[in-house]
């Protein structure tokens, strides 16, 4: 029998098992009593010295967390990702979450796949394993063989939809319950950001939403060369059974384990990075769950630019048109140390209330983000914003719109992955010459507008200190130079020549006259600029990098 499965909804699902008090406090019970345990052992065992000792409360810790169900191991691969966060010993254990955790029957799994695609497996597939090759949070998966071509078989866990149901519903109660006892400052109520978990595991166990997912993702990285996506095989798949080609790869777990495999960590550092950025910055669409265990590096690429497999798309999230351009507008703003407009960005994203004093906030921030460009780019990485937001949400009205839980979440998560390969890792360093090379080389009427707030101020005169500021975040080492010279060259020349360039144009021209007279100092110092940074010599090394490239 195939099943159907609601959407959540929290009002609906907290009726149905309070309606169930024989199901709802026996749970309830159990899942308190188990934190309380955990909590103890932590706080007498946590700053143990001893191995071994370490060695077995992380395992105990593995073990409350699998015994917990679905919802759990889900909060739990999320702290796996984070080196800076949990102890290395810790760690090591937590990352069996991924895809190590323990399988279920399997006699229960071919079942599964008899009622959901009409036929035995042995009848399906040429070759059909008797055990697992990975076992996750929501299915397991089996490498099978077609016409001499291997598949990768998700099935899903029996009885998913109550056990999450269940446990969302009473984490969503514990959650608002607690929150005013825990040292947590959101500023938003901790039941809207369990609603969007809810909603996104709900969305994850429908795998043919999750078959849709992954044919959208496909197509937006088909130009791609570094980014590879399964191939759907809608024959074998349903909505609990999904099935893709095989992927034969190297997880990016463990730096150790690529340099085996003669793979460069940081290609796929920077490949994996860019790809995060473009979902969030130019396709308005996500992968909200880039773990290491839903990531693969691939043969090929290059030192620079390594190739990466993504698998799993059940969890997936959009991002608006606008909030996706706000948030370039404030990336931008950081770069130029705006902090004015940088509280406004907030404020537009519904991080501030409409009536904040913006002005009040402009030396906090500052605090927060100044110098990331500077000195303490060597220490900037998500973890010390986040310690020093919690700081500055006490003190000042901001909240976490529910909508960005899942964007936070796959952002943090990311640079997590890229501190495990890289414990030097700076996402700045990947992030603000990709943001400074989209203004200068898309031509989008979104980002144009965006480039000529840099270029000019509210009185069209030029801004040569932003400008040179982001030539030099995109050229400021020779590497970027050989790769992105001749994209921005050709860019801003078709753009100045076009008729969407008709307003640099004229703001070009604009910026000559002061006091209804020509001044041509600003010029001077533009051409000066655009003359050193497009130098012969440079174009020389770009084009000699291009053609070592493509050999």
């Amino acid at each position: 029998m195939k099943r159907s499965y609601s959407k959540y909804s929290a009002k609906d699902d907290l009726i149905w098992l309070i309606l169930r008090p024989w199901i709802f406090i026996p749970r309830v019970l159990y899942i308190l009593l188990t934190f309380i345990f955990l909590f103890l052992r932590i706080l007498f065992q946590g700053n143990s010295k001893n191995k071994n000792v370490q060695k077995n409360l992380s395992k105990y810790l593995f073990n409350v967390i699998t015994d917990l169900g679905p919802c759990f191991i889900k909060l739990g691969q999320a702290l796996s990702t984070r080196p800076d966060l949990v102890r290395q010993d810790w760690l090591t254990e937590l990352t069996n979450l991924q895809d190590n955790l323990p399988a279920f029957d399997h006699k229960i799994a071919l079942k599964i796949i008899e009622e959901e695609l009409g036929a035995p497996a042995n009848e399906l597939f040429d070759e059909f394993p008797e055990s697992p090759i990975a076992s996750a949070s929501l299915g397991q998966v089996y490498k099978a063989k077609i016409n001499n071509t291997y598949l990768a078989v998700k099935v899903q866990r029996p009885n998913l939809y109550f056990l999450i149901r269940r446990d969302v519903v009473i984490l969503r109660f514990l959650g608002t319950f607690l929150s005013p006892f825990l040292p947590l400052n959101i500023g938003v109520g901790i039941g809207e950001i369990i609603d969007e978990f809810g909603k996104a595991l709900f969305e994850e166990i429908d795998y043919q939403k999750e078959a849709e997912n992954a044919l959208r993702f496909a197509i937006l990285f088909k130009e791609n060369p570094n980014i590879f996506i399964p191939k759907l095989e809608k024959q074998f798949s349903s909505k609990r059974i999904i099935t893709t080609s095989w992927i034969d790869g190297v997880k990016l777990r463990d730096r150790a384990v690529l340099e085996e495999n003669n793979l460069i960590p940081a290609s796929f550092i920077k490949t994996c990075v860019i790809s995060g950025l473009q979902q969030l910055f130019e396709f308005g669409y996500f992968h909200a769950d880039p773990h290491p265990g839903n990531m693969f590096a691939l043969k090929g690429g290059n030192a620079d630019c390594g190739n990466l497999a993504y698998v799993d798309f059940g969890m997936m999230d959009t991002i608006t048109n606008s909030d996706r351009l706000t948030l370039i507008k404030a990336i931008v703003h950081i770069i130029n140390e705006e902090y004015y407009l940088l509280a406004e960005d907030f404020q537009k994203l519904g991080f501030l209330t409409k009536e904040q004093d913006l002005q009040k906030l402009v030396d906090p921030l500052k605090e927060v983000l100044g110098g990331s460009l500077d000195a303490e780019v060597g220490n900037f990485n998500l973890k010390n914003v986040t310690d020093k937001f919690s700081k500055l949400m006490y003190s000042y009205p901001f909240r976490v719109p529910s909508r960005f839980a899942l964007i936070i979440r796959a952002v943090v998560s990311q640079e997590g992955l890229a501190l495990r390969l890289d414990p030097e890792f700076k996402i700045l360093k990947i992030a603000y010459p990709y943001i400074a090379k989209k203004l200068l080389t898309d031509n989008s009427e979104e980002i144009l507008d965006i480039l000529l707030e840099v270029v000019f101020d509210k009185k069209g005169q030029i801004q040569i200190e932003k400008v040179q500021s982001l030539l030099n975040i995109l050229f400021k080492d020779s590497e970027n130079i050989n790769s992105d010279l001749i994209p921005v060259a050709n860019a801003g020349l078709k753009l100045f020549i076009s008729k969407k360039g008709s307003e640099v144009r004229k703001n070009l021209l604009l910026s000559l006259i002061k006091d209804e007279k020509l001044e041509f100092t600003d010029a001077k110092k533009l051409l000066a600029l655009i003359r050193d940074t497009f130098s012969p010599l440079n174009f020389a090394k770009s084009a000699v990098q291009n053609i070592i490239s493509t050999v």
